[in-house]
């Protein structure tokens, strides 16, 4: 798949011989756009989930994220339904997941990188100048597939870090249902203490530090390690509710 000029849903579905396992829901964060998420989706898909990453805007109104999130999901989703955000989308999963009776049912969240609530700005580099974009590279990713994906991408949004979390963003949400948080501990635009607190005020939530990551967790140059880390979480997930770990790594 390539980029194009307007934000369309990309779908990836497991190989025809693998019996689905569930269905994830991508909501991509500021400047990005569904297509970022593809070797992500890939390699889920590749474990038995079906992706589809939905295009939705920062902006959007809780009404507006569900009825993507509706549509993309289809009338009959594999369960365990998954709603896996990046920066403004983990936080609207957060949102999304604590609405009464949403539609699909949602049974868990992945929020990779959530952006900053407490100001409602980013702290991320601004302006157009070759400087400022390096230092937003810098930001976002560590892995230079991913950096020159985005230098390269017409359709991503230069700058992007540095626009205000919309209002409806920085209330506090709480999902009743399992919440995985994924967080570089190098993230210039969040601090992992954030992360951290985070992770405390919610009912069902482990926190996953990336050692030397960076903002975007799903595409840092540690993607595999995090993809699996999401593998993982989802089988537990799928066996009781992410409350036991199904291998124990233990010493000799």
């Amino acid at each position: 798949m390539t980029a194009t000029s307007s934000p369309v849903r990309a779908d990836w579905r497991p190989p025809a011989a693998v019996a689905p396992r569930g269905t994830l829901l991508v909501l991509p964060g500021r400047g990005e756009h569904p297509l970022l998420y593809e070797r992500f989706g890939r390699r889920l898909a590749f474990d038995g989930y079906v992706v589809h990453a939905v295009p939705v805007r920062p902006e959007d109104a809780p009404a507006e994220v569900l009825a993507a999130v509706r549509a993309a999901a289809g009338r009959d989703p594999v369960a365990p339904v998954v709603l896996v955000g990046s920066d403004t989308g983990a936080l609207q999963a957060l949102h999304t997941a604590a609405e009464r009776d949403p539609a699909p049912r949602v049974d868990g969240v992945v929020a990779a990188g959530a952006a900053p609530t407490g100001s409602g700005v980013a702290q991320g580099p601004e302006g157009d100048s070759d400087a400022a974009w390096e230092a937003e590279l810098a930001a976002r990713t560590s892995c230079p597939t991913h950096r020159a994906r985005l230098s390269g991408d017409e359709a991503f949004v230069r700058g992007g870090l540095a626009d205000p979390v919309p209002e409806a963003l920085r209330a506090e949400a709480a999902p009743a249902v399992p919440v995985l948080l994924l967080h570089g501990d190098a993230d210039p635009v969040t601090p992992v203490e954030e992360a951290r607190l985070r992770a405390r005020r919610l009912p069902r939530a482990e926190l996953g530090v990336v050692r030397g990551g960076v903002h975007d967790a799903l595409n840092d140059i540690t993607h595999r390690t995090t993809a699996a880390a999401v593998v993982l979480w989802l089988e537990r997930l799928r066996a009781d509710g992410v409350e036991r770990p199904i291998v124990t790594l233990t010493g000799a």
